[in-house]
């Protein structure tokens, strides 16, 4: 994950994940809609979803490319935002973590 507000002004975070191939991409990008909806949280349309070789959830502050190993070796994302802060997101609380706290 990478913090981009400074370099792009277009999202806070850059999150990119590699799918092991096509299928695996559809389930992630399945997966992380059915979650980020039951928290009430929206994206903007799909980008990529018909090959699903790259697919770019945008839910405004947060972007998320879902990328096969080919596509995020071609594109080499993380070479593009090297010089941006990489944050650890192992460290980053839950969402049931932020939402036990809550209560």
């Amino acid at each position: 994950m990478y913090r981009v507000a400074e370099r792009l002004g277009v999202a806070d975070y850059f999150v990119l994940v590699t799918g092991l191939n096509r299928n695996h991409v559809r389930a992630l990008e399945n997966e992380l809609h059915v979650r980020a909806k039951a928290l009430g949280e929206r994206h903007q349309p799909l980008e990529g979803q018909e090959l699903h070789w790259w697919v770019v959830m945008d839910f405004s502050d947060v972007v998320v490319h879902l990328l096969q190993p080919e596509a995020r070796a071609y594109y080499d994302l993380d070479r593009l935002y090297h010089e941006c802060p990489r944050l650890d997101w192992e460290s980053l609380p839950s969402a049931d973590d932020l939402h036990a706290a809550e209560a």
